[in-house]
C-alpha cells in the first residue's frame, strides 16, 4: 500500500497537507522529504530564470511603486531585499554562463554552489589564461555535483585553482578590507550586533566561541532549552569579560577600560522586594498615590554607554568588583573615597584553595573564569569573609542572582546549593562541585 499515492516522481507528495505528512508511514515519510527537496530545487531554478527575465524585459516597476525587481519581489513574498537581490544576481549569472545553468537546471548543483562557481568564472584569477576557463569550470562543477558536495569542497577547489594561477588579488573570503562590524544601541536598551568578517578573523572568532560553548552540566538547563545561539552569546560575553579582565586593553580616559556602573548606595542596600514600590505621598489634585521622584536616578543603576540597569543586576556585579564610594550633595560629588576590591586578592586565593573553581554542582570551571559571590550581599550587611563567599563562574553567578537556586555555607564551612522545586521537589541541598561525597550540610 502507498498512502497518499506517493511515487518516485514526487508529484503527489508535493500536494500533501502538513497534517497528512505527519500521518505518513516511515518509509513514505523519508521518500517525501527527498521529493520535497527536489521540488524546491526545481522551483528555485524556475524562480531565478523568471526574476532575471522580468528584469531583462525592463518592466516599469516605478508604476507599481517599486524602484527595482528585487524590492518588488521582497514586497510580494516572504523574502527580504538582500535575499531577492541574490536570486536576481543568480539568474543574471546563469543567463551568461550556460554550462553552469545546465547543471543547475538539471538539479546537479545547488543555488549556492552555482553562485560560487559563477563568481569564479566571471572574475577568474588574473594569471589564468582564457583557454583554461572551460576546464576549470568543469572541475568546479564536478566538485559541486551530487548530494555529497559541500560548500567547503567547492571553496577548497577554488582556492587550489587560484593558487595554481598565482592570483595577486585576495579572494573575497580573505580580504580583510571588506570586514565590517556594527554594534548599535536599540530602543529597549539592548545592543544589536552585525558583522561580515574575512576567513581568518572568522576562524579566530569561531575557535574562541567553540572553546566556550561546550555542553554544560544538565543541572544548569534540565529541559535543554538553551539554543546554540544563546550559548554563543554567553561565550561572546565571556570573551569580552576575559579581555577586559586581562588588563591588556589600551588606556581610555586615563584608565584601563572595564565595565563601569554608578548606583545609589541606598538603592543597592534595599532588598529586591522593596524595589519598584512607590512612596505613598498624596497627589491632592487627583487623589492618587504617586512617587515624588518617579523619574529621578533612584532605584536604578546606570552605565556610561547604555544607561539604566536594574538593581538586581547591579547587586550581582557588585559582589566582586572595584568599589569607589563617592559622597554626593545635590548631584555634586563632595568626597571621593579610596577604591578597593570587595573581594581582596588574599581572599580570592583562599576561595580558590577551598572551592578549586566554580563551586556549583557539576561545573568546576577553572578559577580564572570565576568571581566571588556574597551569600549575603555586603550591601545587606553580609561580611566579606570566607564564610560568606563562594567562587562561581559568570554563568552560575548570574543563575544565583536571577533564579530560585540558593547557596549557603554549611556546618562543614563549604558551600551547599539548594535547587528550586522545578529541579527537585524535595529541594535537597547539593554539595559543592569538589565535595560530592556524603558530607552533611
Amino acid at each position: 500500500m502507498n498512502p497518499g499515492g506517493l511515487n518516485n516522481s514526487g508529484t503527489a507528495a508535493t500536494v500533501l497537507r502538513p497534517a497528512e505528512v505527519r500521518r505518513l508511514a516511515e518509509l513514505d515519510l523519508l521518500r517525501s522529504a527527498i521529493d520535497f527537496s527536489r521540488e524546491i530545487e526545481r522551483l528555485e531554478t524556475l524562480r531565478a530564470v523568471a526574476v532575471d527575465e522580468i528584469d531583462a524585459r525592463a518592466v516599469s516597476f516605478d508604476v507599481l511603486g517599486f524602484r527595482s525587481v528585487k524590492q518588488w519581489l521582497a514586497a510580494n513574498t516572504l523574502l527580504e531585499v538582500p535575499a531577492a537581490a541574490r536570486i536576481l544576481a543568480l539568474g543574471k549569472m546563469l543567463s551568461r554562463q550556460p554550462e553552469i545553468a545546465d547543471a543547475f537546471n538539471d538539479g546537479a548543483v545547488s543555488a549556492e554552489h552555482a553562485a560560487l562557481i559563477g563568481k569564479f568564472c566571471e572574475t577568474p584569477p588574473r594569471g589564468m589564461p582564457n583557454e583554461a576557463l572551460g576546464s576549470c569550470r568543469k572541475v568546479l562543477l564536478d566538485a559541486a555535483s551530487g548530494p555529497a558536495a559541500t560548500t567547503m569542497t567547492v571553496r577548497t577547489c577554488i582556492a587550489r585553482l587560484e593558487r595554481i594561477f598565482e592570483s595577486d588579488e585576495l579572494p573575497p573570503s580573505e580580504d580583510a578590507e571588506r570586514n565590517e562590524f556594527h554594534a548599535s544601541k536599540t530602543l529597549n536598551g539592548r545592543v544589536a550586533v552585525k558583522g561580515d568578517l574575512d576567513a581568518v578573523t572568522g576562524e579566530m572568532l569561531l575557535t574562541a566561541l567553540s572553546a566556550l560553548t561546550k555542553p554544560r552540566n544538565p543541572v544548569d538547563d534540565p529541559a535543554g532549552t538553551r539554543t546554540p545561539a544563546q550559548k554563543r552569546a554567553d561565550a561572546f560575553a565571556e570573551i569580552l569579560r576575559r579581555y577586559l579582565d586581562s588588563g591588556d586593553a589600551p588606556i581610555e580616559g586615563g584608565e584601563k577600560p572595564h565595565l563601569s556602573l554608578h548606583v545609589n548606595a541606598a538603592d543597592l542596600a534595599r532588598s529586591g522586594a522593596d524595589h519598584g514600590q512607590f512612596d505613598q505621598s498624596d497627589d491632592q489634585d487627583s487623589g492618587r498615590k504617586t512617587s515624588p521622584d518617579m523619574f529621578g536616578d533612584k532605584d536604578v543603576a546606570r552605565m556610561p554607554h547604555l544607561g539604566p540597569l536594574t538593581i538586581a543586576t547591579a547587586r550581582r556585579l557588585a559582589c566582586d568588583c572595584h568599589l569607589t564610594p563617592i559622597v554626593m550633595h545635590d548631584g555634586v560629588p563632595i568626597d571621593l573615597g579610596r577604591t578597593s576590591r570587595t573581594v581582596s586578592k588574599k581572599q580570592r586565593r583562599a576561595l580558590i584553595a577551598r572551592d578549586h573553581g566554580c563551586a556549583f554542582p557539576g561545573c568546576g570551571a577553572p578559577p580564572a573564569h570565576c568571581e566571588g559571590h556574597h551569600v549575603k550581599h555586603w550591601a545587606d550587611g553580609g561580611p566579606t569573609d570566607l564564610d560568606n563567599l563562594v567562587l562561581l563562574c559568570r554563568y552560575h553567578h548570574r543563575l544565583l542572582h536571577h533564579s530560585h537556586w540558593q547557596v549557603k555555607i554549611g556546618a562543614d564551612r563549604h558551600p551547599w546549593f539548594t535547587p528550586p522545586s522545578s529541579v527537585d521537589p524535595y529541594k535537597k541541598p547539593i554539595p559543592a562541585h569538589n565535595r560530592a561525597g556524603p558530607q552533611a550540610a
